[in-house]
């Protein structure tokens, strides 16, 4: 990566941009070196957003990107850096974005948010990403987007996030993919896709979730039997021998016993073939979040049985990315009226993260007096010295044009309140029917 390639690539990104092209770039280069700005407005104060203020809303609300042309050129510029034969590790989840105020806002859903100090209640109102990221192999806040898309009221995670691995398959061509996802994408409509698509898979299993053998029959008379012995997580009188058995020594001085059962089925899909590995550590605390037992199901054995709890680890890598779009990119905190300006919004942020990923090859970083050097560069540290980068590089995007004062509004012309839209709630219960 050097200059000149960073500048060919921000070229051919102003030109995926259809209309609108110069207020929005300007708006990303503002977003990529403004690590102070707080809001929209503090962004369009920034010397490298050319415009007014009010160009800002002006973008987002009348622009507009091709999608399909970002998410080709971002998978060919980031694949670009691995082999030919280099396994691709990417990663699936969603991410809930509270909107309880926005009653002018559409499309609205419940949503689940964690019970930390600060909230009052675990759920709330507002929009659901689902996000296609590519891990690093150490962790960190290095996750480049792949591909973003909202997840409507009609929609499910499951089928958002199996349109956007069908979408991304033409561009991956023969190269090994696996992906890592959270439990809540071991269904068996998620796995068949992925295995039809040729997906290496490593998700984490439910310990409730039931599987079944290879049926056997044991009388001649009857139609045989189509699922054979249960499999069940939390029940161990299921689980019977174990196909293989691995053990490793832990870094506290303890082992890690990781076992596989192979040929097991969902009775929803009792075609796929599936494999379930359980991971036990002993010097584990025994908490939700530091699980003493741990689950994971694959559809084969690209990945070996010793690094299964290596590589899934990479997949927390997605959670600092999250963090890092929330809390330093301001995902959440522009106040946005539509679910449409709201995804330009947040195509222009995986477009701030990803540039940042391609400059940090550049080897320059601005640590603060208390950041070690001696540790790999963050986001952050990058995004610092961005100013200083763009200049060099400098932008595609055309001077402003003064085009005069605006007419104004009509006299007597009085704007009609903005409409009120509800909370749009997936499944309804159904009224109790009166007894006798």
């Amino acid at each position: 990566m050097n200059f000149n390639i960073l500048k060919h690539i921000r070229q051919q990104l102003y030109g995926c941009m259809e209309r609108g092209a110069d207020a929005l770039f300007n708006l990303a280069d503002a977003l990529l070196c403004e690590s102070q700005a707080q809001s929209l407005p503090e962004l369009s104060l920034s010397p490298f957003f050319e415009r007014q203020w009010s160009s800002v809303y002006e973008a987002l609300e009348d622009g507009r990107i091709n999608v399909e042309q970002v998410r080709a050129l971002w998978v060919s510029v980031l694949l670009a850096e691995h082999a030919e034969n280099e396994a691709i590790w990417i990663a699936v989840d969603g991410s809930n974005l509270a909107r309880p105020n926005a009653r002018t806002s559409a499309d609205r859903t419940i949503i689940h948010l964690p019970n930390l100090p600060l909230v009052d209640k675990p759920i709330s109102v507002g929009w659901t990403f689902s996000t296609v990221v590519l891990v690093p192999e150490q962790a960190s806040s290095w996750t480049p987007i792949l591909d973003q898309q909202r997840i409507e009221s009609s929609q499910t995670a499951i089928g958002v996030a199996i349109a956007q691995l069908q979408a991304l398959k033409p561009l991956f061509g023969n190269r090994r993919v696996i992906i890592l996802a959270d439990r809540w994408y071991s269904t068996p409509e998620f796995l068949r896709a992925c295995y039809e698509l040729g997906y290496s898979v490593l998700i984490r299993l439910k310990s409730n979730r039931k599987l079944y053998r290879v049926p056997v029959r044991r009388h001649k008379r009857g139609a045989p039997p189509k699922d054979g012995a249960l499999f069940q997580g939390k029940r161990p009188e299921t689980h019977g021998t174990a196909d293989e058995v691995c053990s490793q020594p832990h870094p506290s001085g303890t082992s890690v016993q990781i076992s596989r059962w192979n040929h097991l089925h969902f009775q929803q899909d009792r075609e796929l073939d599936l494999s379930v590995i359980r991971v036990e550590r002993e010097a584990a605390k025994g908490s939700k979040r530091d699980p003493r037992v741990s689950w994971f199901v694959m559809l084969d054995a690209v990945i070996p049985l010793p690094q299964i709890e290596k590589q899934y680890r990479r997949r927390f890598s997605q959670e600092h990315g999250y963090r890092f779009l929330k809390q330093e990119l301001l995902w959440t905190r522009v106040h946005v009226r539509t679910p449409e300006q709201f995804e330009r919004w947040s195509w222009l942020v995986a477009l701030v993260l990803n540039q940042l990923y391609l400059a940090r090859q550049l080897g320059q970083a601005l640590h603060r007096p208390w950041e070690s050097t001696d540790r790999p560069v963050t986001p952050q540290q990058v995004r610092r010295v961005m100013p200083a980068i763009l200049l060099q590089v400098g932008t595609p995007a055309r001077p402003c044009q003064p085009r005069g004062k605006s007419p104004g509004r009509a006299k007597g012309f009085r704007p009609k309140p903005a409409p009120r839209f509800p909370v749009v709630r997936k499944t309804l219960k159904e009224p109790l029917k009166a007894s006798g």
